[in-house]
């Protein structure tokens, strides 16, 4: 009994972390438990149903094995650590995922698996596939695309493109984004499931899609081979290659499938064709090529053959599901569209709102505008009227001046008439003058030579005279005594003595001097008649001047206040006068001048 109390008591559980595509698990499990147990605890974790295509990967020292479901666990080559890791991954691949593939979950966890191979480059996928494939993990992930809600830049923690196809091209990730972008948004309307399925019919035409790969060699030569096991059969590649296979077995050609050890035969089904053999080197990796194939190859035949109840009812019930929710996503398809044609109309209502404001607002301006420009206008009239009543009044106060410049030039045409009668007049009487003024020179040279003679007859008288005196005063000296009467002259000496007596009478000096006087004052009414004319010519051109001076005032007002049809009707009728008068008070001038 001591010596059993001693002993260490076994723990009766141990702990498990399940790490699958999306998340991780952790479970206690009992120390009896099988692989079985644990896988089927998952998958009722999970809720999977199509449980045949996945198992619980580990690994062993430099590579991996799958949980055995008929051994117990803690029996099997697990790691010894606590908790013992598990992967929850795919084992077995579809030949056509549309159609093997019934559950939601099932077509998630081989998206998310084949998405992680892709981009892990354990599957060979060209630039364009990539990219292709890109659009459609981004319309799983983030929806319909809406570009004002995923602006630039909102894949840049998303990684989505192999390294491979990143490094090939001299591209940034903002080029890359918008080529991504631009098929992400061509695959509007598609929901995730849809999208996510539309991921893997395109992965599933890729070479290395579903295919594991292990290292071989061949008998006799001993040439480093690979192999390849999927769900069409048996691959054989060259190292270097694995896109293209050297030679394939398919399932349905493989009558068998056997080994020993290291060594691998592969028998056809044609027993005519050769049998071959191949060889690995390690143990477990035979064991787990056994073990592939023989779960690729029960999963062919049970494709061949017609579906168990299970699996009709879970295509039932997905197809009910899948019925259900296409009839959803029409419904919230419709809500969607609804709504957003509410929002739109709402936006409308609201821009329609705005512009409704705006337009109340442009209206009121514009009202208040049109106040104050008929406030303005009114203003304007009133002026207008005003000024109406101005030019009313200045009209007829241009009638009134247009009518006294009528009377003025009616009176200038009788000033100008009278001026030209006083011209005329002026002009005869500078010709009378003149004439007058000839004959006055004439009578004068007359008078003078008269005066000439008469001086020249006295001369004459006079020496006459001396002569008789000289002839006669000897006589008187003789005789002092007066004389006897002298004796009566004879008839020709009585008459040369009255002659000299009247020449006596005619020639004495007060007769002279009557005649220079009647001379002076004839000189002098002369001049006197010269300055009254001269002085009635300065008049005459005064009056002149002072006309000359009042037309053009005249003319100046009329220009300031008359209209265009008042100054054509004063230009024709002063214009001519002032010329007319210019012209005949020059010539006047000129010929006083003369005068």
């Amino acid at each position: 009994m001591s010596i059993l109390g001693l002993k260490k008591k076994q723990p009766k559980t141990f702990k498990v972390k399940v790490i699958t595509m999306d998340a991780e698990m952790e479970f206690s499990c009992e120390v009896k438990w099988k692989g079985k147990d644990l896988f089927d605890l998952v998958c009722r974790t999970v809720g999977l149903r199509e449980t045949w295509f996945f198992g619980l990967r580990y690994t062993v020292k430099d590579t991996y094995a799958w949980l055995k479901p008929e051994k117990r666990v803690l029996d099997q080559e697990v790691p010894k650590d606590s908790p013992i890791t598990f992967s929850f991954l795919a084992k077995f691949f579809p030949e056509k995922v549309e159609e093997e593939l019934v559950q939601e979950i099932t077509q998630h966890l081989f998206f998310l698996q084949v998405k992680k191979q892709i981009l892990d480059e354990e599957i060979f996928c060209s630039p364009e596939a990539s990219v292709l494939l890109a659009s459609y993990a981004v319309q799983a992930k983030y929806g319909d695309y809406d570009p004002n809600f995923h602006k630039p830049g909102f894949l840049a923690q998303d990684e989505l493109l192999p390294q491979r196809v990143l490094m090939q091209y001299q591209m940034t990730a903002e080029m890359w984004e918008e080529k991504i972008t631009a098929w992400y948004a061509e695959h509007r309307g598609i929901a995730r499931d849809e999208a996510e399925m539309d991921y893997l019919k395109i992965a599933q035409d890729l070479e290395m899609y579903g295919i594991s790969y292990f290292s071989i060699t061949q008998n006799k030569r001993d040439t480093d081979l690979l192999l390849g096991v999927d769900a069409q059969g048996l691959h054989i590649y060259s190292p270097n290659s694995k896109l293209n296979p050297n030679k394939s077995f398919p399932w349905s050609d493989i009558r068998n499938i056997s080994y020993s050890e290291k060594e691998f035969t592969i028998k056809p089904l044609d027993k005519k064709k050769d049998v071959f053999k191949f060889y690995s080197s390690q143990l477990r990796v035979n064991k787990l090529i056994l073990q592939l194939c023989i779960g690729n190859h029960d999963l062919f035949m049970r494709r061949r053959k017609v579906d168990s109840i299970e699996v009709q009812q879970m295509k039932a019930q997905a197809k009910e599901e899948k019925a259900r929710k296409k009839v959803e996503r029409q419904i919230l398809a419709r809500e969607k569209q609804m709504r957003e044609e509410a929002e739109r109309a709402k936006e409308e209502m609201e821009r329609r709102l705005f512009q409704l404001q705006d337009e109340a607002r442009l209206a009121n301006e514009a009202l208040l505008r049109s106040e104050e420009t008929a406030d303005l206008l009114a203003e304007k009239a009133q002026i207008a009227e005003e000024e109406a009543k101005l030019l009313a009044h200045k009209a007829a106060d241009s009638e009134q001046e247009r009518q006294r410049l009528e009377v003025t030039a009616m009176k200038t045409k009788e000033e100008k008439r009278m001026m030209e009668q006083k011209m005329r007049e002026a002009e005869q009487l500078a010709v009378k003058l003149v004439e007058q003024s000839e004959r006055r020179l004439k009578e004068a040279d007359h008078l003078k030579q008269d005066l000439t003679e008469a001086k020249d007859a006295e001369r004459r008288a006079k020496q006459k005279l001396l002569e008789i005196t000289k002839t006669t005063y000897p006589l008187i000296a003789a005789y002092s005594t007066p004389p006897p009467p002298p004796p009566p002259p004879p008839p020709e000496a009585a008459e040369a003595g009255c002659d000299a007596a009247s020449m006596r009478l005619d020639f004495k000096d007060s007769d002279m001097k009557r005649l220079s006087m009647e001379i002076e004052r004839e000189r002098l009414e002369y001049m006197e008649k010269s300055k009254h004319l001269q002085d009635q010519l300065k008049e005459l051109k005064t009056e002149i001047e002072s006309l000359k001076l009042e037309e053009q005032q005249q003319q100046q007002a009329s220009l300031y206040s008359l209209r265009g049809d008042v100054r054509q009707y004063a230009q024709p009728h002063y214009a001519q006068p002032h010329s007319n008068r210019n012209s005949a008070y020059m010539s006047q001038m000129a010929f006083f001048e003369e005068v």
